[in-house]
């Protein structure tokens, strides 16, 4: 008896130590990876740039430059503009393309969900460049325009332009609004339905008072996802965008590169991210709104 107590309390303590052996390379990465590098972010916004790696003193003077300047105001402005368009354009493309797979997809849901998966399977930079192809001078759009006489010449109207920033941050991100609503539509009772054509609603009455307030955690969640990493997105605006698209992603790795300011651009971080934070919390009181009405 005591030699399998004694057995039982080893595998009992085995058991722990595995499991904490499990977690330590989850919580190691997590610490390293997001903790560590928000807590020097967060210490580097209130230091003085000296030149040192750390900063000098403390200071509020970043975040007043943040608040004060015209150009970081414009910029952040401007950031939330596109990320805004962005947004709108994604989910509403995105939401016939969910409500498709939910309900009229049938048998060949899986092969359309792989589909829509699909540019996961490519690199961001390739699909990037591939927009700057089909809208440059010499692109797959002027040749097309120019072939069919819409266009004399090529024009400079599609690269380079706050409209090219949108389309391209749009296409990249639209599987990440296409899911959230499409499991929100999938969740979605049949018996809904039913119910509303018996209480002689037409389809457009079920659509407005039935289907889309379901849909709408899944909608806020995909606007949610497709919002926050298109703010501080710094790539496309730098490749597509043009002079008249910077956005505050570009100032931020412009002030940890070329300008070496990285207390400037950690308070420029800092500032992103609590404009972010505040934003998902009106969501967050948005989606309860919601979720409280179905």
């Amino acid at each position: 008896m005591s030699f399998t107590g004694g057995h039982g309390g080893v595998s009992a303590s085995g058991g722990r130590f595995f499991r904490a052996a499990m977690l330590l390379p989850g919580t190691f990465a997590a610490f390293v990876l997001i903790l560590f590098s928000l807590a020097l972010v967060l210490f580097l916004a209130f230091r003085s740039n000296d030149g040192s790696l750390l900063g000098g003193g403390a200071t509020l003077a970043n975040f007043a430059a943040v608040a004060t300047d015209p150009l970081y105001v414009m910029v952040a402005l401007r950031s939330l503009a596109i990320a805004g368009l962005v947004t709108l354009a994604t989910v509403v493309s995105a939401w016939p393309v969910a409500y498709l797979l939910a309900f009229h997809a049938g048998r060949h849901r899986s092969l359309l969900l792989f589909l829509v998966t699909l540019p996961f399977w490519t690199s961001y930079l390739l699909r990037v460049f591939a927009w700057k192809i089909v809208l440059a001078y010499n692109g797959v759009l002027n040749s097309a325009l120019v072939g069919t006489g819409i266009l004399s010449e090529p024009s400079l109207a599609f690269l380079n332009t706050p409209a090219a920033v949108v389309l391209t941050l749009a296409h990249a991100y639209a599987p990440f609004a296409i899911l959230p609503i499409f499991v929100a539509l999938d969740s979605m009772p049949k018996s809904l339905f039913e119910a509303a054509s018996d209480l002689g609603a037409g389809a457009f009455a079920t659509f407005r008072r039935v289907v889309l307030p379901y849909s709408m955690p899944g909608v806020l969640s995909g606007a949610l996802v497709v919002f926050v990493p298109t703010v501080g997105d710094f790539v496309t605006p730098s490749l597509v965008g043009g002079p008249r698209s910077v956005m505050v992603g570009s100032l931020i790795q412009a002030q940890f590169g070329k300008a070496n300011d990285w207390p400037f651009g950690a308070a420029l971080a800092v500032s992103v991210m609590a404009l972010i934070i505040a934003l998902i919390l009106i969501v967050r009181r948005v989606d309860r709104r919601f979720g409280s009405r179905r």
